[in-house]
């Protein structure tokens, strides 16, 4: 008699979905991998490329204006609670890397929901 949880785990094992490699909180997460063969024969596995969204594809809660000391990861801890979800400030304010978010004091930057996710509409 064949074990069904092995055969189970055949199965998921077989299946076409790659085990995510990242947490919830990563820009990466969701983004599927492939795998490549070099010319050499050496098989290597990478991320497919993830397309950084445009601006108006995320519902803006409000700007934050940058102050002293201020980094994105210490403004996503602020508006998010997780200084990881920095990625969402750059994505949301078209930085491709966390320097560009928050170069000047002064700056303002737009904390947005995440993408796909429309803000509350309607009155109080």
């Amino acid at each position: 008699m064949t074990d069904p949880l092995k055969t189970l785990d055949a199965l998921l094992q077989g299946a076409s979905a790659a085990p995510q490699q990242f947490a919830p909180n990563s820009r990466y997460y969701g983004v599927p991998t492939v795998t490549t063969t070099l010319a050499d024969g050496r098989v290597v596995c990478h991320l497919t490329r993830r397309f950084v969204p445009p601006p108006e594809a995320f519902s803006v809660l409000q700007t934050y204006r940058v102050v002293q000391n201020d980094r994105v990861d210490s403004i996503a801890a602020k508006f998010f609670g997780d200084p990881l979800l920095y990625w969402r400030i750059c994505d949301a304010n078209r930085a491709l890397a966390p320097q560009e978010t928050t170069a000047t004091v002064g700056d303002t930057v737009a904390i947005t929901l995440p993408q796909g996710i429309p803000a509350a509409s309607g009155g109080r």
